[in-house]
């Protein structure tokens, strides 16, 4: 069972990182092309994150997305364009210190868990953080615990199912504190069970303070879990804002998307117009309640 502390950790935190308006991510007109390639991955982007939020990242295979996660703790440097985490210009120099600030998840746990132990990979960057011995017992207590894989830290990593090596991946960038955290396809090749503990985790970094930015193709999933959603296509920036932009018809058709099965399902309610579909369990719930109280004038919001 994964446990975090309540909701006030999140604007405790975001108090002590004075984060009134900063921007966790900007990018301004970013550009990058791979080497020996003649069309651009990403063409000049510009995006902003707000600290704290959690945001899915949605669009078609070759639509740039893993590589603008590359750009976002320095893996890889814009072509073109300014890359700002924290406020803070992402170069060479600064890349080092940004990828402090930043833990990118694979989408492949095997590229990343590579040690002898569950514990030695967790170790692995507070070490090379040259982080005293009591603090790397600390983080990593705290990052396994948070996880749920303290029981496991001294099993060899091949020895865990494939969700399992994912939240020690996840552990491994918790354990070097990261204000942000990023994670390629996190629910790719999970079981529903597995899908669902991994939501249930980064809804608990996010209550921790984290802004989680990830990439998905499950819109159902981008529909109940983020409070914002960027719409990627071609390396640009279809659109970005809240859920609400799941059901824009348009939108989705050009990024290869379909609508949410919960909002495909209401479309079929006569007369219901298309921006107040309900997107999520909650939502729907919600237009029922109402619907079915009308008369009582009992209503939910």
């Amino acid at each position: 069972m994964i446990s975090f502390q309540a909701k006030e950790l999140q604007e405790d935190y975001l108090s002590k990182k004075g984060a009134g308006g900063m921007n966790a991510i900007e990018l301004i007109n970013v550009t990058y092309r791979y080497d020996n390639e003649e069309t651009d991955v990403l063409n000049n982007l510009s995006l902003k994150i707000p600290l704290g939020k959690k945001v899915a990242l949605l669009g078609p295979n070759g639509a740039g997305k893993s590589t603008l996660l590359h750009h976002l703790n320095g893996l890889k440097l814009p072509s073109k364009g300014i890359v700002k985490v924290m406020d803070n210009p992402l170069t060479k120099k600064t890349a080092p210190a940004i990828r402090r600030q930043v833990g990118l998840v694979f989408q492949d746990p095997d590229d990343q868990v590579f040690s002898s132990t569950v514990w030695d990979d967790v170790a692995f960057g507070p070490r090379n953080m040259n982080m005293a011995k009591e603090e790397i017992e600390q983080v990593c207590s705290a990052a396994l615990g948070n996880v749920g894989m303290l029981e496991h830290k001294g099993k060899a990593p091949y020895h865990l199912s494939y969700g399992q090596k994912k939240r020690v991946a996840i552990a491994g960038i918790l354990a070097m504190r990261p204000d942000i955290v990023i994670l390629d396809e996190p629910m790719a090749f999970l079981d529903p069970a597995g899908q669902d503990e991994v939501a249930g985790l980064l809804q608990g970094l996010n209550y921790m303070g984290k802004t989680i930015l990830l990439s998905t193709h499950d819109v159902n999933f981008a529909a109940s879990w983020a409070d914002m959603v960027v719409l990627l296509q071609e390396g640009e920036v279809l659109a970005a804002g809240d859920t609400k932009l799941l059901v824009n018809e348009e939108y989705i058709k050009k990024a290869n998307l379909h609508l949410p099965i919960i909002a495909r399902t209401f479309k079929m309610v006569p007369e219901l117009e298309t921006e107040k579909l309900p997107i999520n369990e909650q939502e729907a719930y919600r237009f029922l309640f109402n619907l079915l109280n009308e008369k009582e004038n009992k209503y939910i919001y």
